[in-house]
């Protein structure tokens, strides 16, 4: 499987809800370096697993609409929106925020991420 195809399983449709499907993913060595609304995070393996974790506690549903994808050896550039479905309200799509990231693999895994977003 190429650099594109995993990245792009990565964000079909309830993987990242999908805690033990994650895992899978990510090398042991993953940082994912994110720079949110929020501020600057620095997530590790564990970190990225514990959110989605939180995740798939708060949404039914979850699904990345790719607008842009691009990969060149191990590395692809992904541009995407997030949309979930919340618990209390199954049948409406929320805009989760806009996303667009830059992910090296190694050994046909997420290793490093390079991550920014906005609501």
């Amino acid at each position: 499987m190429s650099a594109k195809e995993i990245v792009q399983n990565f964000y079909q449709s309830d993987v990242l809800l999908e805690t033990d499907t994650v895992k899978e993913f990510l090398h042991p060595d993953v940082i994912l370096e994110w720079h949110s609304t929020r501020g600057f995070l620095k997530l590790k393996k564990s970190d990225i697993i514990a959110l989605s974790t939180e995740l798939g506690k708060a949404y039914v549903r979850s699904k990345s609409r790719i607008t842009h994808i691009i990969a060149e050896d191990n590395m692809v550039s992904v541009r995407y929106s997030h949309y979930v479905k919340t618990i209390e309200n199954p049948r409406e799509e929320m805009l989760l925020a806009h996303f667009m990231v830059i992910w090296e693999l190694k050994g046909n895994k997420l290793y490093r991420g390079y991550q920014m977003s906005q609501l």
